[in-house]
């Protein structure tokens, strides 16, 4: 019986949109985004809410008036990225397609697009906060313990008692890890991330979220895929860029959206180009944070 390839793409979309939240090490960021009104495209709509502050009870007239406006802020996703595969007719017939395209997409979504949609946020984060809440600093185990903690301090006196973050590579966090000042201080705690639930180690009781190094560059190059030296698409470190050691945040600071969109399936008989299975993928993405938000915020890098 010939697949329903709608109703396969519409699941492949569904599976790789939740499959994107669990596996990215910041895939927690989209949870701030429960309340964006999304309706395709690469458009979405963040809700601002404003309320008014406390006033005097009058034992007489009551309670003064409060006001709540609620208005939402349109945001264009700038990442606009896809790619198309084909699988041969020969190779792969109806009976094994869909399992052969999950395996496909499942691949070039866990070593691809996950790598480069964290990668860009990172980096996206670094660049809103670095003008004003950023600061310089090669780790060193003699002196990681009184930088980080007075990024820590400063995040905790503009946020007050915020559910906090710290973010950094792999290498700065062994550095904690094998510090005999600081090991004292690392427990292991439940985060949770989508629809699973996540151990990890924290310090001073703030969850740090361990990210491969080669994410958490300043600045990155997107790759087109089409230009002279760019066919194989991805993403790459930017020769100007640096390793970012930490960023500490409210866990609610970062609204990130990322949307499988268009997700399409042509089988042999349609496609014109080839015989064979062609697989079009699309993903928009993007992550926001309001400019009320950004002084809760720190970041360092090398």
């Amino acid at each position: 019986m010939p697949i329903n390839t709608l109703e396969a793409a519409s699941i492949f979309t569904t599976v790789l949109d939740k499959q994107m939240i669990e596996g990215s090490t910041s895939g927690w960021m989209e949870q701030n985004a429960g309340q964006v009104k999304y309706s395709g495209g690469n458009e979405i709509k963040i809700p601002k809410m404003s309320l008014s502050g406390l006033g005097d009870y009058d034992r007489d007239n009551g309670y003064s008036q409060g006001a709540v406006t609620l208005t939402y802020q349109t945001k264009t996703m700038t990442m606009d990225r896809g790619r198309k595969f084909m699988l041969d007719r020969n190779e792969v017939d109806e009976t094994n397609f869909v399992a052969s395209a999950a395996a496909v997409m499942s691949e070039f979504q866990l070593t691809k697009i996950i790598p480069e949609v964290d990668a860009y946020r990172y980096s996206k984060i670094y660049s809103l906060a670095k003008g004003s809440y950023g600061k310089t600093y090669t780790p060193a185990a003699s002196t990681i313990l009184s930088a980080l903690t007075a990024d820590i301090t400063a995040v905790q006196d503009a946020a007050g008692a915020a559910d906090l973050v710290i973010i950094m590579p792999y290498t700065v966090a062994d550095m904690l890890d094998n510090n005999e000042k600081i090991n004292r201080s690392i427990n292991v705690a439940d985060f949770a991330q989508g629809d699973i639930s996540l151990k990890v180690k924290t310090f001073n009781g703030i969850p740090v979220i361990r990210v491969p190094s080669v994410r958490m560059k300043t600045e990155y190059t997107f790759k087109d895929g089409k230009s002279s030296g760019q066919e194989e698409g991805g993403f790459e470190p930017a020769s100007s860029a640096t390793q970012i050691n930490w960023i500490i945040c409210p866990k609610s600071a970062p609204i990130a959206v990322s949307k499988t969109d268009n997700f399409k399936i042509f089988d042999p008989d349609v496609n014109q180009s080839a015989d064979a299975w062609l697989i079009q993928y699309r993903k928009y993405h993007d992550i926001w944070i309001k400019d009320n938000v950004l002084p809760s915020i720190r970041v360092c890098a090398t």
